[in-house]
């Protein structure tokens, strides 16, 4: 039975474009993770000189002896080794020298690494070399905030002292790697503590250096142009520039050359086989006699997979472990109006509907720098309001994309002047203006009892030149330091369970959301063509992110020109549209700004957004779970997605639309592997009688379904 079982599952990987080791993989790893993770608890064990941590999924292995170095790194799934050679564990660079923490040197061949080398190997006379280690359970990244559930694991952190003579003696440094349950992703950061007696420079922090197997086999061909190896992605919370994708913020990770690596194919020794994660831009702060330094913190989830898709759910499963407050998910709308008693009535709305929250949008007339009695009390009774109606009140503010003064705003170091920051005019958030928005903002929310920021153009990275600028002493720490300023303001909000949406990659330090990815100017274009533009944007914007991390935009009023055919208003007449805009984003678990002054207009409206707020909450579980894309949009035949939660009784929803101006019938085959079912599903249509159906070889049921012209319809499988 279990040479079946394991022919039947390698079978399955290859089919899903896995990496099936010829090795056996290791005995622990006995069901798929991302249907079932309850079996793979973190472990933390001591062997002499050996300490090794795993989950069941990953394994992490450190020898102490002649320092400390890392020896194992490999995938338990797959049965890859992501370790070729011996590296430092970090490094530091101090008064522009490099100190290398750990690490040891005298293997023989760079390409692999055999155990019967480690007794031969010398430590370095000029590193840090290990003292001591601790292990502890798994620490929450964020303040408590009473809310929020972590992921359960436990850190190992290795203590190292500064080497003699070098003039640093005194700093401590701990590298932590923090190892969650259930998930093959290790967390890996530094701590500095200035310990000298003096201030010190410190530059640049590395917090990880590995040397990993290449991916590919160039015998020409610079770095850039090669790929980098596929099975460990890298993501820190130290990410912007308004992308709104992981990947594309990240400023921390770098894929290097090695020319030690001399047995590589690359006659110029060119092939990315380093993987080093520092910020791009040098942290560059002075560190006072007895200051402490954090880094940034890297997380390293190792793939199994060239399967888009899968890899996509073990991205999104990962989030849900290390920001499960990226699961909060409310319905709100955008009221493009601050008077009190359209607040009122809008709030009567929601409760009315079911909606959760308001934010009074941008062009609402909110001022929340405004921070004298009269608005105060004036935003406070409308929250207060809400709060009876059981309801969230929130609002708008945009920091970035704005000029505040000459002296305030970001100093561009050729010219001395403001006016080439990332959107051309900035305020600085370390200047005097810059320090007092953050303040104005918090003491905005603690005096209002608003639960909900929308933070438009958050701090994106710019650096500053000035030397005036009391957050900040110049060029150098300019922008590490305005980082810090953005992400206490988070994280001060986090800690008051304040809902945050924030137009860039700032989810690591407790932002809750952020856009699908969009072009303004096309909710100006005709409702049919925002449909299916819509359907293309959620396809293509929850790849990496869940549904519940997204949001997307229904302009009820014009928004940036288009006129009638553009918008909803007034509703009543285009109640076709607002529903299918509706189920197009609940149905994908994506809340929408809907931007105008009301949601319903006749109670034939009312009735509507009832029915589909009614039908959202009945499926909210599964609507919020794992999406499996099944067709993009593309205006000429079906298109749909579908949900996925093994652990539910509805073990998938699927959504289908049609385009077309006539029914059209086909038969689909749903993959539902990932809903944990193996022979045989329930399914039906709506709330009509389910059917059974026997999944093939690759765990497809295939069924056929009529799908209404122009319309939509969803199957439930249990």
């Amino acid at each position: 039975m279990k040479k079946i079982i394991t022919l039947t599952t390698a079978t399955l990987l290859l089919l899903q474009g896995m990496n099936v080791s010829a090795q056996k993989p290791a005995a622990t790893v006995s069901k798929d993770w991302l249907i079932d993770n309850s079996a793979y608890k973190a472990d933390i064990r001591v062997n002499g000189n050996e300490i090794t941590l795993s989950n069941g999924l990953l394994s992490r292995s450190f020898r102490t002896t002649p320092n400390l170095i890392c020896t194992d790194y490999r995938n338990l799934v797959s049965g890859e080794q992501l370790l070729r050679a011996i590296k430092p564990e970090a490094a530091l660079i101090i008064d522009g020298k490099t100190y290398n923490i750990g690490g040891a040197y005298g293997q023989p061949q760079q390409a692999y690494l055999l155990p019967e080398w480690l007794g031969e190997l010398k430590a370095g006379n000029n590193d840090f070399t290990y003292q001591r280690y601790e292990i502890t359970p798994l620490q929450p990244t964020l303040p408590a905030n009473g809310h929020t559930k972590y992921k359960s694991g436990k850190s190992v952190i290795f203590s190292y002292a500064a080497p003699k003579s070098a003039g640093i003696e005194g700093l401590i440094v701990k590298v932590h790697y923090d190892l969650f349950d259930g998930i093959p992703v290790i967390c890996k950061w530094l701590e500095v503590t200035n310990g000298t007696g003096h201030t010190i420079k410190l530059d640049q922090v590395i917090n990880e250096m590995l040397a990993t197997p290449e991916e590919e086999s160039a015998v020409v061909g610079k770095t850039r142009d090669m790929a980098v190896p596929h099975g460990i992605y890298i993501e820190s919370n130290f990410a912007f520039n308004n992308a709104m994708k992981a990947n594309l913020s990240d400023q921390t990770t770098h894929w290097k050359a090695d020319s030690t690596y001399t047995s590589q194919v690359n006659y110029d020794y060119l092939t990315p086989c380093v993987l080093e994660v520092y910020p791009n831009v040098p942290v560059g702060i002075k560190m006072a006699t007895g200051e402490h330094f954090e880094s940034v913190k890297t997380y390293e989830l190792l793939r199994d997979s060239y399967d888009r898709e899968r890899n996509g759910l073990a991205q999104r499963a990962m989030y849900r472990a290390i920001a499960p407050w990226t699961t909060r998910n409310p319905i709100f709308m955008h009221l493009v109006s601050s008077d009190p008693e359209k607040v009122k009535a809008i709030i009567d709305q929601c409760a009315a509907t079911g909606y959760e929250g308001v934010i009074l949008s941008f062009g609402s007339g909110l001022n929340m720098e405004d921070t004298s009695a009269a608005n105060i009390s004036k935003y406070k009774s409308l929250a207060d309001y809400a709060k009876s109606k059981k309801v969230m009140l929130g609002g708008y503010s945009l920091f970035s994309s704005r000029k505040i003064s000459d002296e305030d705003d970001v100093i561009d170091s050729a010219t001395g002047k403001p006016g080439h920051a990332f959107f051309v005019n900035a305020p600085c958030l370390g200047s005097n203006w810059g320090l007092a928005y953050l303040a104005k903002i918090k003491r905005f929310f603690d005096a209002t009892g608003f639960e909900i920021f929308e933070n438009d153009g958050p701090y994106p990275g710019d650096r500053c030149a000035s030397t005036k600028h009391p957050g900040h002493t110049g060029l150098e720490d300019s922008q590490w330091k305005q980082m810090l300023l953005q992400k206490d303001l988070y994280h001060w909000m986090f800690a008051r369970n304040i809902y945050v949406n924030a137009p860039d990659w700032y989810f690591l330090d407790g932002t809750n959301k952020i856009a699908l990815g969009y072009r303004e100017v096309n909710f100006s274009l005709p409702r049919a063509e925002q449909k299916i533009l819509n359907r293309q944007n959620i396809f293509d914007g929850t790849w990496e992110k869940t549904g519940p991390m997204s949001w997307g935009f229904v302009p009820l009023t014009q928004y940036q020109g288009g006129g009638a055919a553009a918008t909803l208003e007034p509703l009543n007449d285009h109640r076709d549209s607002y529903e299918q805009l509706m189920m197009q984003y609940y149905g994908a678990g994506v809340q929408a700004c809907y931007r105008g002054p009301r949601l319903y207009d006749t109670d034939s409206t009312k009735q509507l957004v009832q029915k589909v707020i009614s039908w959202y909450k009945k499926y909210r579980e599964i609507l919020n779970a794992d999406m499996i894309h099944l067709r993009r949009a593309d205006g000429r035949d079906w298109d749909g997605i579908m949900h996925v939660a093994p652990a539910l009784k509805q073990k998938a929803l699927v959504m289908l639309y049609n385009p077309t101006n006539v029914a059209m019938t086909r038969e689909i085959a749903l993959p539902l592997y990932y809903t944990g079912l193996t022979s045989t599903a329930a399914i039906r249509e709506k709330e009509g009688p389910a059917k059974t159906y026997s999944l093939d070889r690759s765990y497809n049921a295939h069924i056929k379904v009529t799908i209404p012209p122009a319309g939509y319809t969803w199957l439930v499988v249990e």
